[in-house]
């Protein structure tokens, strides 16, 4: 063995031990300060004696930890996750029960209760010793990390692979913080509260950043898909109505999301954006990745190719990420419940309530995902994937409820911040390079719901545009989103919307909500209902939905025209002569007329579509559902969320502008328009990198054992390793 790896040998046989040693004394302090942890006999022992009984009962919780534990999660998989993190406690305190029973002489006792706070604290100071000591070490923190991932690829690969190496084509990373705004990122990065996005920006030879506009429907299930697989075609809005099959279809619902997923395929006959190589971690739709991991639409599979949980036992395989984890959820908990408390106190307006579940939805959205996406994109990188694309749901499922510009949305904005930053860091000692691009689907914009502002829902203004009984109090649109409907499905519970998958009675009219997008359907008229046909039936629907204050414009089919958009004072425009700047669109700005006529060639494009009204002023909306930040339809932030990539790739402008020479059509307005061309733009710069790959064909790595890292959000992050601190 040469000099160089005995120096190794050392370094790691130095760390396990001081590991060692601080575990021990962590056990001797909670022994000394909890009267049922006990590490002496009855009668008493010298210190000597007890300080070797602490060190035999660490010694065998850190074995049996790093042994026992990942068998032991792995053999809990088809519990649903979040039962599982409320387990994460019990099983690492029996854990240390079983330590505590191999002490000779019979000196170490505790009862379950205490035995599971010791474990606790034990797991996360050992997690916390470890981080410190590697970040340090610059060759050790890059070959543990490199070592783990090895070992899962090993698994499914012949023994010699060839490794890209860092001289090789770069991989890239696809970073999607879902629902951030481009103005707000603009403002985050300016007022310091995204450190490392606003070095990316001051950087010479950095990043560079660009607005996109998305299409009428500005929302996940319609970016995302547009996105990863090339065409959101037939995708009115995050639910929707089908008449032929009397289905509410429902971005969020994994049988919903793997139909529009095969929809999109057959229609570019194209398996998407990351068919070579890739990874999809927390997305809605795979992306034609092989590599899955909380992937919703991937949630509908049965069988051996059901693999979108298997994010979650990558993660709680460690019962120190467990640990952290678990406390971080209590703790974010305890954050939105304070948080709500002190809104309700200072009469903040607009406001929603937040009780009930939404705490525990907010903590699984914020901590749970978020950790367990960000370990996953961790181990692709050292599994030196070519392209992985990752969603981070946090920011938009509190903008949902507190507002896109509240100070609990900035506190998420600053802990994505430090998940970026450890990314990057982590990008410096993986096996190729990596570029990081930033993205988001769509933004926020705020304002008072719908039913707050004018009393009545949007489905209580139908029914009495239509004569049907209206309830005399104002019922709550309830509010959805991808986290909760994640959250449903982490505990193995049908998701929202399957309730109304085959509606009742025909008679009455089905009203949906999409943000402050609604869509009206009437199931007993064959196909798409005309305007004179609603007319027909009722005769004052219409007027009274197009008079409405708190309505912009509505889309309707008409059997003289086509299709018009109507608006207040009995305004009618052809969709066919509709321009922007003019009529019911006037204050939605450059574009709104193309998406309009776009979703009107839709096959299910609802009998009528209504856009709620919009403020220029003051770059508000009402959500037809309980949402003071929403997202979903036409007006302000929502439509114009952003793109971040590094320098040295081809400026998106140019892509298009190329396209535009090919004779390919003027987008409105300029730019980047459309989630369509954004896929366009991330597809040019895979290909520009593409050189020659050595696909990496393991299957299941997620990013397990990874648990000694940077805790990737409220943990502060550590400097560079070999960087001073």
């Amino acid at each position: 063995m040469g000099d160089g790896k005995w120096r190794t040998a050392g370094r790691a046989l130095m760390r396990v031990i001081a590991v060692w040693a601080v575990s021990t004394l962590t056990m001797l302090v909670l022994a000394g300060a909890l009267p049922d942890f006990q590490l002496q006999s009855d009668d008493g022992d010298t210190i000597t004696k007890t300080a070797f009984t602490a060190a035999w009962g660490a010694g065998a919780f850190g074995l049996l930890s790093a042994l026992v534990w990942p068998v032991l999660v792995r053999s809990l998989l088809i519990v649903p996750a979040l039962v599982l993190g409320a387990l994460v406690f019990f099983l690492n305190g029996s854990l240390l029960l079983i330590a505590l029973s191999l002490i000779p002489d019979g000196r170490g006792d505790a009862n379950p209760e205490t035995a599971v706070v010791v474990a606790a604290v034990m797991s996360a100071v050992a997690s916390a010793t470890s981080t410190a000591l590697a970040v340090r070490d610059d060759e050790a923190y890059r070959r543990r990390l490199s070592r783990l991932a090895d070992r899962r690829r090993r698994r499914g690969r012949s023994p010699d692979p060839v490794e890209p190496g860092r001289d090789g084509p770069p991989g890239t990373v696809f970073l999607q913080l879902d629902g951030v705004g481009h103005d707000v990122l603009v403002k985050a990065a300016a007022d310091g509260l995204m450190p490392t996005v606003a070095g990316w920006l001051a950087d010479s030879s950095g990043h560079r950043l660009t607005p996109w506009r998305t299409d009428w429907s500005s929302q996940t299930g319609a970016s995302q898909l547009a996105i990863l697989h090339g065409s959101n075609h037939d995708v009115p809005a995050f639910r929707w109505y089908e008449k032929e099959t009397r289905t509410v279809m429902v971005s969020s619902r994994p049988a919903s999301a793997l139909e529009m997923q095969r929809r999109a395929i057959q229609r570019t006959r194209d398996g998407g954006l990351l068919t070579v190589d890739g990874a999809s971690r927390g997305n809605l739709f795979s992306g034609g990745a092989g590599q899955l991991a909380l992937v919703l639409s991937m949630a509908a599979r049965r069988g051996k190719g059901r693999r979108s949980r298997a994010g979650y036992f990558a993660y709680f395989s460690d019962p120190a990420n467990a640990t952290r984890t678990a406390l971080s959820f209590v703790a974010e908990v305890l954050r939105e419940i304070g948080q709500s408390t002190r809104a309700r106190a200072r009469k903040v307006t607009p406001r929603i309530k937040r009780g009930g579940l939404y705490p525990f939805i907010r903590a699984f959205a914020t901590v749970v995902e978020r950790d367990v996406v960000a370990t996953a994109v961790l181990g692709d990188m050292f599994a030196g994937r070519t392209a992985v694309y990752a969603d981070l749901v946090a920011y938009d499922e509190v903008a949902h409820h507190s507002g896109p510009h509240s100070r609990d949305a900035e506190k998420v904005l600053v802990r994505l911040d430090r998940s970026l930053a450890l990314i990057a860091k982590i990008a410096d000692h993986t096996p190729r390079t990596y570029r990081i691009v930033l993205l988001s689907d769509h933004g926020q914009s705020p304002g008072e719901t719908f039913a707050g502002k004018y009393g009545l829902t949007l489905k209580d203004l139908v029914r009495a545009g239509c004569g049907l009984p209206v309830p005399r109090r104002a019922q709550r649109t309830r509010s959805a989103s991808e986290a909760r409907d994640a959250v449903r499905i982490a505990l193995h519970r049908p998701v929202e919307g399957q309730e109304a998958e085959h509606p009742a009675k025909l008679s009455d009219p089905i009203v949906l909500a999409s943000g402050n997008l609604g869509l009206i359907s009437f199931p007993d008229i064959e196909g798409r209902a005309s305007r004179e046909q609603i007319e027909r039936r009722h005769p004052a629907l219409l007027s009274t939905l197009a008079n409405h204050p708190g309505i912009g414009f509505l889309l309707v089919r008409c059997g003289e025209h086509g299709s018009v958009v109507l608006g207040p004072g009995g305004a009618e425009v052809p969709v066919a002569d509709l321009t922007d700047g003019e009529g019911p669109l006037a204050v939605f700005g450059v574009g709104a007329a193309s998406v309009v006529r776009r979703t009107d060639t839709f096959p299910h494009v609802a009998d009528v579509m209504v856009n709620s009204s919009y403020d220029p002023a003051a770059g508000t909306v009402h959500a037809f559902e309980e949402q003071i930040g929403s997202h979903g339809g036409l007006g302000g932030e929502q439509s114009r969320p952003f793109l971040l990539w590094p320098r040295g790739l081809t400026d998106p402008l140019d892509i298009v502008a190329a396209e535009t020479a090919e004779g390919a059509p003027v987008p409105p307005g300029g730019g980047l328009v459309g989630a369509e061309a954004v896929h366009r733009v991330l597809t040019r710069w895979l290909q520009e990198s593409s050189g020659p790959q050595v696909p990496v064909r393991a299957e299941g790595f997620g990013g397990a054992g990874l648990a000694d890292e940077p805790f990737p959000g409220d943990a502060a992050v550590p400097e560079a390793p070999g960087t001073a601190t």
